[in-house]
């Protein structure tokens, strides 16, 4: 009987050099969950404002201005998390971070003085900038295939996070007043990120054989942070950032005194059998589609690439703030056009880090997304400027303004940015 031929070996397919399997989506779920855990330092916030006032006697401004510093604290001290993370790893940064968010809502329960509040939203920042950033970083390492769809889950822990605890926190507020859903939750929120960081660690390996299926082009090398702001490149992609954010910031912090300048508030909408008024119709759409948006064009971005994914959707951005310039002052094209907005603008937070990973490489990760999160400051700072121009000249002014910004963040990504970058990384090959 003649001898047959074994059957001839499949082709091996490139490793990842141990980043595949169960052990990286463990750490893109610790990541989500510790994310989801902050949500509530930043979207929670709302629910306590009118009754810390109430109990207080504080104005609504003064207790906001708590919010503000949140805010800044949080975008500023990301990059300084986040270079803890790379030289130290995860697991103790997250820690840290779990304390601090801890203390900030226990410090809330107690404040019987502004000074107090503003000291807690400092310590909040402080914690929630180590978890950010150290949960962003990571997912950018472990992910180098899919860098856009790891980065985009992981933001949506933050975005929508939120939305799991909202309602609870509402009633115990109602039920056994603010300082108990503080220091309940608080402890609570903390709990979980402590657990969840003991199951955080970083990749051996940094650079692995990338898969040739995968067409995003990406550095061979690690560039530091101190080198990478001499690039300019980065200060490219940190003004295209600059440029988008400050519009999605603008509107979302807003968008209520835009709903209530055109009167339409509480106009009832009929959408898909629902009908809900226009403001609270938008802003429940909003959350939805921006939590949504961040994994949908991460993954989108690793299949046609970041500068062909920012122009869609910086573009798509900028025809719906054109709907809303022309015809905002109608209750469904208000609702519509904001919502699908908010699905095109939360994709920032997924595809810029994921752009900062490909371009200036996996080993200082985290600290070089974080210094390209600050932009997010930048751009919140020039928000106060949309209430001025909208004082003199209408909403339907401002709406046209970031009409303007959004345009020429596409044109700057697709024919600017795209080509910079790739002569970047080429270079990055040459010097190895």
């Amino acid at each position: 009987m003649p001898a047959v031929d074994p059957p001839a070996a499949a082709a091996p397919r490139p490793a990842l050099a141990g980043l595949e399997g169960a052990a990286r989506w463990v750490q893109l779920g610790a990541g989500v969950l510790c994310m989801a855990m902050i949500a509530n330092l930043q979207y929670g916030w709302t629910l306590f404002v009118d009754p810390i006032s109430k109990a207080q006697g504080w104005e609504r401004a003064s207790i906001q201005f708590a919010f503000t510093i949140f805010v800044l604290t949080e975008t500023w001290m990301v990059p300084v998390k986040a270079w803890f993370t790379d030289r130290f790893g995860p697991r103790p940064t997250v820690l840290v971070g779990a304390a601090l968010i801890t203390a900030s809502w226990v410090l809330n329960s107690v404040a019987t003085s502004l000074g107090v509040l503003y000291l807690a939203a400092v310590v909040g920042g402080f914690g929630a900038a180590a978890i950010y950033g150290t949960c962003v970083g990571n997912a950018l390492k472990w992910f180098p295939d899919r860098r856009g769809h790891a980065a985009g889950a992981t933001a949506a822990g933050f975005g929508a996070g939120a939305a799991l605890t909202v309602i609870p926190i509402g009633n115990m507020i109602a039920a056994s007043g603010y300082q108990r859903a503080f220091l309940t939750f608080g402890i609570g929120q903390g709990a979980v990120v402590a657990v969840t960081a003991l199951f955080l660690h970083a990749p051996t390996i940094l650079h692995p054989p990338i898969p040739k299926r995968l067409s995003i082009p990406q550095a061979k090398r690690s560039i530091k942070p101190g080198k990478m702001v001499r690039k300019p490149v980065f200060w490219l992609l940190y003004l295209i950032f600059v440029m988008v954010a400050s519009g999605g910031l603008m509107t979302a912090a807003q968008l209520a005194p835009i709903a209530a300048d055109y009167g339409i508030s509480k106009t009832p909408v009929s959408i898909a059998g629902l009908t809900a008024a226009a403001l609270t119709f938008a802003l429940s759409l909003d959350r939805i589609l921006d939590g949504f948006g961040r994994p949908l064009f991460g993954l989108l971005s690793d299949r046609i690439g970041r500068e062909n994914t920012m122009g869609l959707a910086f573009g798509t951005g900028a025809a719906m703030l054109l709907l809303l310039a022309l015809y905002g002052r109608e209750p469904v094209v208000f609702v519509l056009a904001s919502a699908f907005y908010f699905l095109v603008f939360g994709e920032i937070y997924s595809l810029f880090p994921a752009t900062a990973g490909d371009t200036f490489g996996p080993r200082h990760a985290a600290t070089n997304a974080g210094v390209l999160y600050t932009a997010k400051g930048c751009a919140a700072l020039l928000v106060p400027l949309a209430s001025i121009l909208a004082r003199t000249h209408g909403w339907e002014s401002v709406f046209l303004v970031t009409v303007g910004l959004n345009a020429a963040a596409a044109a700057l990504a697709l024919f600017v940015l795209k080509p910079m970058r790739r002569r970047a990384i080429a270079d990055s090959f040459l010097m190895t």
